[in-house]
C-alpha cells in the first residue's frame, strides 16, 4: 500500500534520534543484520539499511514504505549496486525524514525539529565509517519542497566534518544536473566522483 502522510510531522510527536535508537518494538526482524531507526513504522523514518563494515551510504530526498525484509523496487536496486561496487552492506537516508511515496504528498513547510534530528541521524550513519562514500541518488525530485537543497547543504557540512567522499551513479540530467535515481539503473552501475557543493550552489 502506497503511504500517504495522515498529517504533517508537526502534529505527531517525533521521537528525538537518541530516543529512537533506544526503541525497541515488537516487530520481528535480524536486528544483527538490519538497522533500522526508529524500528517500527511510523510516519517518518531515519534509516534503513544492512550492518557492516564498509557501507554505501545511499541518499534519496525522503522514505517510502521500504522496513526491513520488506524492501521496495529502489531500495532492491540499491542493495544490488552496493554489492556491485564492493561495498559489504548499504545504508539508505534521506534527505527529509518523512515518509510519503508521492513527494508530492511531502509536508509544505519543514519541520525544523525533524530535520535537526535527521542531521543527528546523518552524522550517526558518518561515523560508522572510517571513509564514509556518500551516493546521491534523488533525482530531480528535489525540486518539489524549497527547503531540500538547504537540507542538503546542511549534510555537506556534516559530511565534510568526516571526510566524506560524494558519489552519483547513471547519467545526470540534462537540465539542473540532478543525480540519476536508483530505480532504473543496471545492477552492474558504477560510482562517479560528485562535486555535490557545486551542484547545490547551482540550485539556489
Amino acid at each position: 500500500m502506497p503511504h500517504i502522510p495522515s498529517s504533517t510531522t508537526a502534529e505527531i510527536k517525533v521521537l528525538t534520534f537518541d530516543d529512537a535508537m533506544k526503541s525497541s518494538s515488537e516487530i520481528t526482524y535480524d536486528r544483527e543484520k538490519w538497522l533500522y531507526v526508529p524500528d517500527f513504522y511510523s510516519e517518518y523514518r531515519y534509516i534503513l539499511g544492512t550492518r557492516g563494515k564498509n557501507p554505501l551510504i545511499t541518499i534519496g530526498i525522503n522514505p517510502s514504505t521500504a522496513r526491513p525484509d520488506a524492501l521496495d523496487n529502489t531500495l532492491k536496486s540499491v542493495e544490488r549496486i552496493a554489492l556491485y561496487n564492493g561495498y559489504d552492506s548499504f545504508i539508505m537516508f534521506n534527505v527529509y525524514a518523512q515518509r510519503a511515496t508521492d513527494p508530492d504528498h511531502m509536508e509544505k513547510e519543514i519541520n525544523l525539529h525533524l530535520h535537526r534530528e535527521n542531521m543527528r541521524a546523518f552524522e550517526y550513519v558518518l561515523s560508522l565509517s572510517d571513509n564514509p562514500h556518500i551516493w546521491a541518488a534523488w533525482g530531480t525530485i528535489i525540486n518539489k519542497r524549497a527547503y531540500l537543497p538547504d537540507c542538503v547543504s546542511d549534510m555537506i557540512e556534516i559530511g565534510k566534518r568526516h571526510g566524506a567522499v560524494w558519489f552519483t551513479s547513471g547519467a545526470r540530467s540534462k537540465v539542473g544536473g540532478h543525480p540519476h535515481h536508483p530505480l532504473y539503473l543496471k545492477k552492474d552501475s558504477t560510482l562517479d566522483p560528485f562535486d555535490v557543493r557545486e551542484y547545490v550552489n547551482g540550485l539556489k
